[in-house]
């Protein structure tokens, strides 16, 4: 099977273009599903992320009640302004050595 150029490059214009669409699509539908109230809400792998710290830190933070947050379908979330309070507090009270 034989393909000229010309109908070569439509083709794979006609794919780029249904791809940046779809692109446009998920990064649309990611947004939606990712604010409450026009605030984003974190999962606990984002909050690792942003944090630098183990999952075992963060349940002890979550359950002192030092970092507030929100139960979905069994599944914690975090809002953005929470985490970033959390870590302005974390910087109000410096750790001191012994």
């Amino acid at each position: 099977m034989n393909i000229d150029k010309m109908e070569f490059i439509a083709w794979m214009e006609r794919i780029s273009t249904r791809l940046d669409i779809l692109a446009e699509q998920l990064k649309s539908s990611d947004k939606r599903q990712h604010l409450v109230d026009g605030e984003e809400l974190l999962d606990n792998q984002d909050v690792l992320q942003i944090l630098k710290i183990s999952s075992r830190s963060l349940q002890r933070y979550r359950g002192s009640g030092r970092l507030p947050y929100y139960r979905i379908s069994g599944k914690p979330y975090y809002k953005l302004s929470d985490v970033h309070q959390f870590i302005r507090e974390g910087f109000s009270h410096p750790v001191r050595k012994a």
